[in-house]
């Protein structure tokens, strides 16, 4: 039911109103509140809160319908909307009423007809702005959510610049970029003993909330699995995680990976390679950037269970590093629509970067495809870890 406040000095205003709209109020359509003047009608409405539009005349005593509207925006009364009504040659004052914010007007002699219109025309819009601010608070609601979901997934990502500061055979350093409020890109690190760390990247199939659920579901997996068995196979490690991702996945979501483990005191590493990018080894002898060459049959993650994964090994020499990225660096596009591809980091790395810390490394990389993107949207999270071997000291 609306309640419409009417505010006019005119005896039988009330009795033309009530008998007009008496199908209305009967059938609780419509409720009327009369109020002589504006005084009065300001305080029908600290009376009742469920007012929602005003019919008020603009000449009326002790305050007028003006007056009125002037104080209903002093004191704050916005989501009222109020229709005004004088003669037809009051022009003047009708502009001005508009002016102050009546929301609409109808003209002396009152035409009936053209009231029922002019207020269904005004409840149409109060409807309006009703859907518009509650989907504004949702919005307003979906934010907050996004920006605690953004804050919890960033804290479950190592962030520390050098992780390790008592070990100096290794540097290493990751970051993450989401092209959304969170996303589906992650990164982690760890000891399994004093001479073994592992580390890997991984990149969820979609994006958004979705990927973000499913990344903090397989971070959580291989932490929990590297903790708890530090001496284990990686291979049989991987097999296992896909295992059980894969065997309840509705949504046939996926996840490439790529996973390490770096022998602390030889610089060899073991890795498996589930359908990952191929990551660039930074190689201090030749100043060269090298591409690992991609090796067949590394599905990515929750595919198929069984699937029969197995690890291979490369050599990191003293000052070599290894970059590790997901595809939101050479899959960025700018306003154009042009693809960066991985040529222009292969060049920074080789040109700039070659004998930098990995902070640095990382770093640079960013900022050098950021400035590629410019003013266009981010198609993908932008994910950099990077390991550089500094042997045995």
């Amino acid at each position: 039911m609306i309640t419409i406040l009417c505010v006019d000095d005119e005896p039988d205003m009330e009795m033309l109103v009530m008998q007009q709209f008496r199908k209305q109020i009967r059938s609780k359509e419509y409720a009327f509140i009369f109020a002589s003047h504006g005084q009065e009608a300001l305080e029908k409405l600290a009376e009742h809160s469920d007012i929602k539009i005003v019919l008020s005349d603009i000449n009326m005593p002790e305050m007028d319908g003006l007056t009125f509207l002037s104080k209903l925006k002093e004191n704050n009364i916005t989501e009222l909307k109020t229709i005004m009504v004088s003669a037809y040659s009051d022009m003047d004052n009708i502009r001005t009423a508009m002016n102050r914010g009546a929301f609409d007007f109808i003209t002396k002699p009152i035409n009936f007809d053209d009231m029922d219109i002019t207020i269904k025309k005004t409840l149409s819009e109060i409807e309006v702005y009703a859907n518009f601010r509650h989907d504004r608070e949702k919005l307003i609601a979906i934010q907050k959510d996004l920006a605690i979901a953004y804050e919890i997934q960033q804290s479950m990502l190592p962030k520390k610049e050098n992780p390790f500061p008592e070990r100096k055979e290794f540097s290493l350093h990751g970051l993450l970029q989401p092209a959304k409020s969170v996303g589906g890109d992650l990164y982690d690190y760890m000891l399994l003993s004093a001479n073994r760390l592992f580390f890997l990247i991984g990149d969820v199939s979609d994006k958004g909330v979705p990927a973000a659920l499913f990344m903090a579901i397989t971070r959580t997996l291989f932490k929990t699995h590297f903790d708890n068995y530090p001496n284990a196979d990686l291979k049989e490690q991987i097999i296992h995680i896909n295992n059980i991702l894969a065997r309840d996945n509705p949504s046939f979501m996926f996840v490439t990976v790529f996973a390490c483990i770096l022998d602390i005191d030889t610089g060899l590493v073991e890795y498996v390679d589930c359908g990952h990018e191929q990551p660039l080894i930074l190689r201090k002898a030749t100043q060269e950037v090298e591409v690992l060459k991609k090796k067949d049959g590394g599905l990515p993650i929750c595919l198929t269970e069984d699937f029969p994964y197995f690890s291979s090994t490369f050599q990191l020499n003293p000052g070599d590093s290894i970059v590790l990225y997901t595809d939101g660096l050479e899959d960025a596009h700018d306003v154009d629509n042009v693809r960066f591809t991985i040529e222009p980091s292969k060049q920074l790395l080789k040109y700039a970067l070659i004998n930098e810390e990995p902070t640095k490394v990382n770093t640079e990389l960013l900022k050098n495809v950021n400035s590629y993107i410019g003013d266009a949207n981010q198609f993908d999270d932008i994910t950099l870890l990077t390991l550089k071997y500094h042997g045995k000291q």
